[in-house]
């Protein structure tokens, strides 16, 4: 029996995802929620939430038009704002949200792109985007979605983030 279920963002869920990431100590305002709901339905956002034994545990995002240059002339779709709270981590949570966003991107489109921060923070996410096949894009880092140059320099934070594509299969 799977215990994982994956749907689309009601607004109820809004204010459960900014509570249990704040329980956790995450600052993820109600009004981040309300406005990616917002953004689905415009068509601008697909907001995929996993259901853990009947309990909200995770959710990612796809962004339809990226705003990232790169991705933007390709027209891209970008995988964003991806989070499992962390006691329902270990529980292929994570790799079912992951499945069901390429899924649902490869219907019209043959590459998706992600980015990633450059921190032991996100260790276990790089670790996850490599073995699921994503590759880098070959604009080097950024920052604030902005390509950095030979001699640029950066403050190491959430921001500074490499971005990475994975050819779909249909």
């Amino acid at each position: 029996m799977n215990k994982i279920l994956v749907r689309e963002l009601i607004e109820t869920d809004c204010e459960t995802i900014s509570r249990a990431f704040a329980a956790q100590g995450w600052n993820k305002p109600l009004s981040k929620y309300l406005r990616y709901l917002e953004e689905s339905l415009e068509g601008r956002r697909t907001v995929l939430v996993a259901e853990y034994q009947n309990q909200v545990a995770g959710y990612v995002t796809i962004v339809w038009g990226s705003d990232y240059p790169p991705f933007k002339t390709l027209q891209i779709p970008e995988i964003v704002d991806f989070n499992v709270l962390i006691k329902y981590r270990r529980q292929g949570i994570g790799r079912t949200l992951m499945n069901e966003a390429e899924r649902r991107i490869a219907t019209n489109h043959k590459t998706v792109g992600i980015s990633v921060g450059l921190t032991s923070d996100y260790g276990a996410a790089q670790i996850m985007y490599v073995k699921r096949g994503y590759v880098p894009d070959g604009h080097g880092i950024s920052k604030d979605g902005t390509t950095l140059n030979l001699g640029s320099h950066a403050i190491v934070d959430h921001d500074l983030t490499l971005h990475l594509t994975k050819t779909l299969s249909d």
